[in-house]
């Protein structure tokens, strides 16, 4: 489903390894260790040079908002930029179903609350809403889970089985290793820019 050839970047790389359809791949490493670099480079936010294809398609044929419609990039800290939630949802049914399965009791009344209103907690699940609204198949996700407690962390692995169900792959940057175990089927290593394990 992803496949990264010699990709390299200022302070990153160069890096080669796969994930295949239906596989999450965990990223680990120390801060600072260019995950997150990583996760821009692929989602083609940041210059970089390299083979990267995915489902098929190579980076290159395609442009930028193509690319990014495929591979999806949410971010550990989503930005906001309108005053209400629903503003940032571009597909409203879907995002309405994917707010109602990330524990909102009322997800119409989610879209009028205004931003400021929200929580940290409530920010990463309606930004991790947002993004699986749309129509990816590779997910590169930075801590997705980081300010959520075990019930919603749970409602947040419950949808991204529902995506690797379904043939997607994901990237997962987290640090919690019991949500590694839950999730991931191989890992991967950061150090200094340089991958030292996984495949």
């Amino acid at each position: 489903m992803l496949t990264v050839g010699g990709l390299h970047r200022p302070f990153l790389g160069p890096l080669s390894f796969h994930i295949e359809a239906g596989e999450c791949l965990a990223l680990t490493g120390p801060s600072g260790a260019g995950k997150s670099l990583l996760l821009r480079a692929l989602a083609d936010l940041d210059p970089n040079e390299g083979q990267v294809r995915a489902d098929g398609r190579a980076r290159e044929a395609m442009s930028a908002p193509e690319w990014r419609g495929l591979v999806a990039y949410l971010p550990a800290e989503a930005g906001w930029w309108l005053d209400l939630v629903g503003g940032h949802m571009p597909d409203r049914e879907a995002a309405l179903a994917l707010v109602g399965a990330l524990g909102f009791p009322a997800p119409g009344e989610v879209m009028s609350w205004p931003v400021a209103r929200l929580s940290s907690g409530e920010r990463q699940r309606l930004a991790l809403a947002r993004g699986l609204a749309g129509r990816a198949r590779v997910w590169l996700l930075d801590e997705p889970t980081a300010a959520l407690d075990r019930e919603n962390c749970g409602l947040v692995e419950d949808l991204l089985r529902q995506r690797l169900d379904a043939g997607d792959a994901i990237l997962l940057v987290s640090h919690d290793t019991a949500q590694i175990d839950r999730l991931a089927q191989r890992g991967l290593r950061l150090e200094g820019g340089q991958l030292v394990l996984g495949s």
